[in-house]
């Protein structure tokens, strides 16, 4: 069959991209079986529990969700009889869920709770208070018997004061605690210190730059991940009771990150194995499992997971990833250390690839160095397309804007792909995945190193032949979206801009910015008062007259990150002059978009947008 680009038949719909993609979150082992959290978009993108028994631990309504720091993450874990420990979505406190009873409080109404971690029977989590101004944070121990539920002088304050926490981590002999906290001043892949303390008292501060998950090793020895060299890169500590004994010694170092941006709580990179062995996750653009022995040596080991690889748990020398990969589906996969086999626990189903097509890595020359992106072809058995030229791509920026893609199989991808669209997903100067230095980029330059970056990217492929010149279009969402407008802004490349949650104006970004990403933006762009104009200059919304090209905005009506009010002001500033737009709220929907009805409204609004604009 022969069929223009952008309007071939696909069996890949909306609905069955809403079906296929729900999101892994962690994996534990539990006695004899493994669990995982996982996202079900039929129900609202609630987020349950389930069991490789086939059984579903947590069920509705509840909802393992924290929204500590905003993005929340470590929201559960469970011990060895089977007992969950929760947060739930809706009051935000730790709940315990034993086999055939109801979920119970563990703690008091009101703070918010994230970042939980069980070791030795004792639970462990990161507490935030925005009832207070200032807001309050607190790394604490909570009781697993239920008795503070209603009494929160029982919940064990380890340290508070700080502005943010992460990553506690228990001694071996039970008396020290690790973990790492930063200034709101600062980001923590800018500057995050490591901290260890004795119940008892004394505290000390491990010399560190961005620290990352600490693990012990013993009762005298810390590992954790660090970046002073520009990569993170493992390193070893001996700690004498808090009292550390020289400097950190790196281990295994690479030409890669073992780490990346500390968004949510629950994500691991490595984890520490039986004879001094560790599993770890590097990652250069795409990621590789890799096992350290404990003299240093480092093998690789084959994983079909090489996307956002999540080193979740551990136990002798069973290893238990998350992640997703550029062959395969999301999923949890079981590694042996000792002999290098993974096998899959759930989802990571081999993709069809003459539906899905394999994303190449690219890389291309830009103002500010190079740029690296990976470009997916369009694709579909059914349709013969080599006669009809260059094909018409959507360009994706992603969020954050501190973090990356990995050229990932997704039925997303598949759904503009399958319909004779070609998708390129870009890396743009600031992302992660690529050491301090590429990330250090945007430092001061958001709005002009992420638009070129972008557009160079883009214009590679039209030089390569691959990408017709008239038929690009931008899509991106939330900082992402605020790349798509700024592009648009520029003009000359896109032809149709998509920008889901996008930011608009800087200024009220700042003023409605929760304290996670308050001083973010002071390091993307400036420092305000000082740097207002620059503020002003930038913004989207100041030059939304620029934008000469259709433009499609998606908006949450429940995101507190990006509130209605930006995409809003876009949208009345481009009817303003007269500018071909489309404006959609899902009243539901938060920062980023959960419900079923929600995708696949979204999805299958933006390619009959982008069908309407190349059929003139």
């Amino acid at each position: 069959m022969s069929s223009p680009f952008a309007l071939w038949p696909s069996p890949v719909t909306a609905a069955s991209v809403a079906a296929s993609t729900p999101r892994i979150d962690g994996a534990r082992f539990v006695g004899d079986e493994i669990w995982w959290g996982e996202s079900v978009p039929a129900e609202g993108g609630r987020v349950t529990v389930r069991s490789s028994a086939g059984s579903m631990v947590l069920p509705a309504p509840w909802s393992a969700r924290s929204r500590v720091h905003e993005y929340g993450g470590g929201a559960w874990t469970a011990d060895d009889e089977a007992i969950l420990y929760f947060v739930d979505a809706r009051d935000q406190r730790v709940h315990r869920l034993e086999p055939g009873l109801a979920p119970v409080p563990l703690t008091p109404a009101g703070p918010a709770h994230g970042g939980l971690r069980l070791q030795q029977g004792r639970l462990f989590a990161v507490r935030e208070d925005l009832s207070t101004d200032p807001h309050l944070r607190a790394l604490i121990e909570i009781p697993v018997d239920g008795s503070a539920a209603d009494r929160p002088d029982l919940i064990r304050t380890i340290s508070s004061g700080a502005d943010f926490y992460a990553h506690p981590s228990l001694s071996p002999d039970g008396t020290r605690v690790a973990w790492v906290q930063w200034s709101g001043r600062r980001m923590p892949w800018d500057e995050a210190h490591l901290h260890v303390r004795a119940f008892d008292g004394g505290e000390t501060v491990v010399p560190s730059r961005a620290a990352l998950q600490p693990e012990w090793t013993g009762d005298d020895e810390l590992v954790f991940s660090d970046d002073p060299e520009g990569r993170w890169s493992l390193r070893r500590v001996p700690v004498d009771g808090v009292a550390t004994m020289g400097d950190p010694l790196i281990i295994a170092p690479a030409d890669a990150d073992i780490g990346y941006g500390l968004w949510v709580l629950g994500n691991r990179w490595f984890q520490p194995l039986d004879e001094g062995r560790i599993v770890a996750v590097r990652t250069e653009g795409r990621d590789q499992v890799v096992v350290i022995d404990a003299d240093g040596g480092a093998r690789p080991v084959h994983v079909p997971a090489d996307g956002h690889v999540s080193v979740d748990d551990a136990s002798g020398s069973l290893v238990l990833l998350s992640g997703n990969g550029s062959t395969v589906t999301p999923g949890v996969w079981l590694l042996d250390a000792d002999t290098g086999v993974a096998t899959t626990v759930t989802g990571g189903e081999a993709v069809d690839a003459a539906w899905m097509p394999a994303a190449k890595p690219l890389v291309v020359d830009g103002r500010h160095g190079p740029v690296h992106a990976f470009a997916y072809e369009p694709a579909n058995p059914e349709v013969n397309a080599p006669s009809l030229g260059p094909a018409p791509y959507i360009v994706l920026v992603h969020g954050g804007p501190t973090a990356h893609v990995t050229g990932a199989a997704s039925s997303a991808i598949a759904f503009y792909t399958s319909r004779g669209i070609g998708v390129l997903d870009v890396n743009y100067g600031g992302s992660t995945g690529y050491g301090r230095d590429y990330r250090d980029r945007l430092r001061g330059g958001w709005g002009v190193v992420d638009v070129d970056d972008v557009i160079a990217a883009a214009r590679g492929l039209v030089d390569a032949g691959l990408a017709h010149p008239d038929r690009l279009a931008i899509r991106g969402g939330s900082a992402g979206g605020w790349t798509v407008l700024s592009a648009l802004v520029r003009g000359g490349v896109f032809s149709a801009g998509i920008s889901r949650y996008g930011v608009g104006d800087l200024r009220a970004l700042v003023e409605h910015s929760h304290d996670f990403e308050a001083s973010y933006i002071e390091g993307l762009v400036g420092p305000l008062p000082d740097a207002e104009a620059l503020y002003i200059e930038r913004s989207p919304l100041t030059h939304a007259d620029r934008i000469r090209v259709p433009v499609l905005l998606l908006q949450g009506g429940e995101d507190r990150v990006v509130p209605p009010a930006q995409s809003e002001a876009i949208r009345d500033a481009l009817a303003e002059h007269g500018i071909d737009h489309e404006y959609v709220l899902y009243p539901a929907e938060g920062h980023g978009f959960r419900a079923a009805e929600t995708i696949i409204d979204a999805l299958e609004r933006e390619v009959a947008f982008l069908q309407r604009v190349w059929s003139h």
